[in-house]
Parts: structure tokens; C-alpha cells; sequence
């Protein structure tokens, strides 16, 4: 059975190669996961205007919070089961892909029920006016109202990956990306919703990918598939689970607080359009950071794998390889916003004001960008 001999070769086949099978489709899925809040934001801010964008970016942080509780389960389970797979205990791993289900479900439904009703608080909290906070709400409480979606579509996106299958998670993240740049300007502008349009259009496209994501795992004849005695919650697989992934989560929640302090600092002592104007930067950095988790997510299969079953040069060599490749993807995103940062801003933007400020941003944010990397 395909399925079962795909991780097998994890632990025999040419690491620069594996890392170029792995590491392809997930950046490339990765580029177009980014894609989301670029396409957003470009047609916001041509189709709603530069306070659109400012109020965009005050989801900035919110978006962040609940991506880093995703990557708490998501990112933790998907090495887990690459770890079980190298040591073939292939019933583990179908119980851990069970609890992935569940416990997104929970953790969807946890924080929707906490942030939808404190919604404008949170939002005047993340540096938000009566100018821009019409906007940010109007978006995020359709983003929340559809979290439990998004939760499982990156939950079992990040399992297909760990499964050995990256070209259909590639496949599924490039299919919601169509479906987004489709359904975003005919909602936007053709319905006239406006910001809320957007919001609709990323959470109909990725509900469409996750009926296709269940209909992949519901084949009994694959490794890893659905069924009954796989959801119940297993102490022992929650905690390791929770465990792996608190590194990403940490770090997800780190930026998000310094999303939080930069757009207080910006209200306090700029204005709105400044607010925007990080927000802009945000992304097209977002961008090369994403590239880099694309490495990354290439990467742990390969070490998960060789790690279980105890060939650890492997895992070594294939560590050194994905520093090297996101040290030169960093580089690049040093180039771009040291030598044509008004070129890059003006995709989101024709306010001049708003490009000027970016820009200048841009090249500041930068500046660190060649030791990101390496960390």
C-alpha cells in the first residue's frame, strides 16, 4: 500500500533530496497560505481604501493569537506522528491524528466563545480608533465565526505533510489560495461587502478544502485514516502533543504581543495610516517568514522520522541544510526592502502617503533580517 511505503523512505533516501521533495511543496504551500493576507489586503486597500488597510491590520494580532494555538496542536502533533511512523507504531498515529481533530475543535470553539463578545475591547486594546475599528470587526467576527474551520483545514493540512503526502497538502493550500483570489473580488466588490467580503471569501475557500481534507482521510486503505476509536482523547497523547508544540506557540505568541505594542506605540504617537502602514510591512515580511516555515515544515517529517528510528546523522544533516536554505531566503528580504521597498508597498496601495510611510518602515525592519535565519 502506497501509503505505508511512503514514510519508509524517510529513513533510506538522500537527505538534499528528501529535503527538496519535502521542502518544495511546502513552500510553496506556504507562499500561498501568505498569500491570504496579501490578496486581503490588496484588494481592501484598493477596493476600500487606506483605513481599510489600517483597520486589517489591527486583526493582525488577533489572527496571530489564534494561529499560535493552532501551531500549539498542529505543529506538536504533526512531528508526533512523524516520531511514530519511524518507529512504526502506526495505531499511535492514527490515534494522534484523532485527538488533532478534537482538540482543534475545542480550542476553535474555546476561543471564538471568549474573543467574539470582547471583540471591540481586544480591538481598542490592539490600537484601534473609531476610524478603523468598523473595519477590524467587521472582519474578524466573520474570521471567528469560521475559526473551527480554519483550526482543522491547517490541523490536517500540517498531518498530511507528516504523513509523507506534502503534494496533496501543497495541493489543498494552493486550492483554497484559488478559490480566495476568486471569490474575494466578486464578494468585495460585485456584492458590494466590502472588508466583511473578504473575510467570507477566506472561510468559504478553506471550508471547501477541508471537505476534500476528510474525504482523503475517511480512505480506509491510506496509513493514517478515520475512524471511531481514534477521537477519544488519550491523556498521554495531549500532553506530548502540547508539549512538542509549545516552542512554535511561544513564538507565535511573542510576535503577537510585539504586533500589540508596535500598533499601541504607532496610535500613540502617530496615527492611523501609520498603523497601515506596519501592517503593509508586516505581510510583505510575513511573506519570506512563511517561506522559511515551509523549510521547516519540509524538514520535520524528515527529522521526526529519522529521529524514531534512531539515525540521528540524518537528522543532523538535514538541520544544517534547512539553516543554510532560510539564512538565504532572509538574505533576500534584506535585499528587497534595503534597495526597493516603494516598489514592494505600492502592490497593497497608490496613497502616497501611505507608501512613503511603509516604505520607510520596510527598510528598518529589514535590517535584521539576515541572522532570522539561523534562529
Amino acid at each position: 500500500m502506497d501509503g505505508e511505503k511512503t514514510p519508509v523512505v524517510l529513513g533510506i533516501e538522500n537527505i538534499r533530496k528528501l529535503l527538496t521533495q519535502y521542502a518544495t511543496p511546502a513552500i510553496i504551500a506556504m507562499i500561498a497560505s501568505s498569500l491570504y493576507n496579501i490578496i486581503d489586503s490588496i484588494f481592501i486597500g484598493h477596493g476600500v481604501g487606506a483605513m481599510g488597510i489600517s483597520g486589517l491590520a489591527l486583526t493582525f494580532p488577533l489572527m496571530n493569537l489564534a494561529a499560535a494555538f493552532g501551531s500549539l496542536v498542529g505543529m506538536g502533533a504533526s512531528i508526533l506522528i512523524s516520531v511514530r511512523l519511524g518507529q512504526k507504531d502506526y495505531d499511535t498515529a492514527r490515534r494522534v491524528l484523532g485527538n488533532v481533530v478534537v482538540l482543534n475543535v475545542i480550542i476553535g470553539l474555546v476561543f471564538t466563545a471568549i474573543t467574539l463578545p470582547l471583540l471591540d475591547p481586544i480591538l481598542y486594546f490592539f490600537g484601534g480608533s473609531e476610524e478603523t475599528i468598523g473595519y477590524a470587526r467587521n472582519f474578524m467576527q466573520i474570521i471567528l465565526l469560521g475559526n473551527i474551520v480554519t483550526h482543522l483545514y491547517f490541523g490536517l493540512n500540517s498531518v498530511l505533510r507528516s504523513a509523507g503526502h506534502p503534494q496533496r497538502a501543497m495541493g489543498a493550500t494552493i486550492f483554497t489560495v484559488i478559490v480566495n483570489i476568486i471569490l474575494a473580488p466578486l464578494f468585495i466588490y460585485s456584492f458590494g461587502w466590502g472588508i466583511r467580503g473578504a473575510a467570507i471569501a477566506t472561510i468559504t475557500a478553506q471550508f471547501l478544502s477541508l471537505l476534500w481534507q476528510i474525504k482523503l482521510f475517511s480512505d480506509k486503505s491510506e496509513l493514517l485514516h478515520f475512524s471511531r476509536s481514534i477521537f477519544r482523547l488519550k491523556r498521554k497523547i495531549v500532553y506530548d502533543s502540547l508539549l512538542i508544540g509549545m516552542s512554535p506557540f511561544l513564538m507565535n505568541l511573542a510576535a503577537c504581543f510585539v504586533v500589540i505594542f508596535i500598533n499601541k506605540g504607532l496610535k500613540e504617537y502617530g496615527n492611523d495610516l501609520a498603523i497601515g502602514a506596519y501592517g503593509i510591512v508586516n505581510r510583505l515580511v510575513f511573506v519570506f517568514g512563511m517561506i522559511v516555515m515551509g523549510l521547516n515544515q519540509g524538514m520535520q517529517p524528515i527529522a521526526g522520522y529519522n529521529f524514531g528510528a534512531r539515525l540521528y546523522p540524518r537528522v543532523t544533516q538535514v538541520l544544517k541544510l534547512t539553516v543554510y536554505g532560510a539564512t538565504l531566503v532572509m538574505m533576500i528580504c534584506f535585499l528587497m526592502g534595503t534597495f526597493i521597498p516603494e516598489i514592494a508597498v505600492s502592490i497593497f496601495t497608490s496613497d502616497k502617503e501611505l507608501v512613503r510611510m511603509a516604505a520607510e518602515g520596510l527598510r528598518i525592519v529589514v535590517l535584521m533580517c539576515p541572522i532570522v535565519g539561523f534562529q
